[in-house]
């Protein structure tokens, strides 16, 4: 990277990945080598050494820079804190567990290229082949389902890390926490496009999963609630667009 000012940045909260994430970053470097981009890992907390491997990260590329939180506050909270930081105009997410990989960063990007695309706000990443287990997946799917019919989003895979938006159309929508889960339907609240790409999926790189199926209903349904309350007391829309544009090829999880 030779610009100063980066065009893209990549965003990766990880907590406790000591194992995934320097194969991560260095994968991510490789795809954009020949963009003007930054990578910015938000450590949340960790406990297993992952500051040590972030630190010697940091001392061989100058497009990688990281910040410590000293104590663990979530993905989402995790994500603005690094999307502040961040300096390109173009934000991707991405897991730091490395089931998110990074060769599908270019599919997120291609619509931000196109001739028409100053109401495109979110590119939002859906999984295929997802390599979860069994009761994750149906966990999912039926989660899905309750927030495409609460919140009218179109969009089936809302959790997916891998996401392409604009920096200044994310600080547009409201704050709650875990808004990461539910960011399509807020852009499409601010009146932002939103397109959806199949991208692929793979097994966990080391470390443990964050969330348990239970946790994630314990806290989802409150979430889903408010998120469907800020939709129905949206004002007029900052940026008029149009719905969700879904370019996905297959549709199984």
């Amino acid at each position: 990277m030779t610009d100063p000012t980066p065009d893209i940045s990549v965003v990766i909260p990880a907590r406790d990945e000591v194992v995934a994430i320097t194969p991560l970053v260095e994968q991510v470097g490789q795809v954009l080598k020949d963009q003007a981009f930054e990578v910015v890992v938000i450590d949340d907390g960790s406990t297993d050494g992952t500051h040590h491997a972030l630190m010697r990260l940091a001392s061989a590329h100058d497009w990688f820079t990281w910040l410590q939180n000293d104590q663990s506050v979530g993905q989402s909270a995790s994500i603005r804190r690094g999307v502040r930081a961040a300096r390109g105009a173009i934000i991707v997410t991405l897991d730091g567990d490395g089931q998110n990989p990074p060769d599908q960063i270019p599919i997120l990007l291609a619509p931000f290229l196109a001739e028409d695309c100053e109401a495109l706000g979110l590119v939002q990443g859906q999984r295929v082949g997802r390599q979860d287990t069994s009761a994750k997946r149906w966990a999912s799917r039926a989660a899905n389902a309750i927030r495409v019919a609460l919140l009218k989003d179109g969009v089936r895979d809302s959790g997916c890390g891998l996401k392409a938006f604009r920096r200044e159309a994310y600080f547009d929508l409201p704050w709650f926490d875990h808004i990461h889960r539910f960011m399509p339907a807020m852009m499409l609240r601010e009146g932002w496009e939103v397109q959806t790409v199949s991208v692929s999926h793979q097994a966990r790189q080391g470390g443990q999963s964050k969330y348990s199926n239970f946790r994630r209903a314990l806290v989802g349904i409150p979430d889903l609630l408010g998120a469907a309350w800020l939709i129905r007391r949206a004002g007029p829309p900052r940026h008029p667009g149009k719905p969700v544009s879904d370019q996905t090829t297959n549709t199984s999880e």
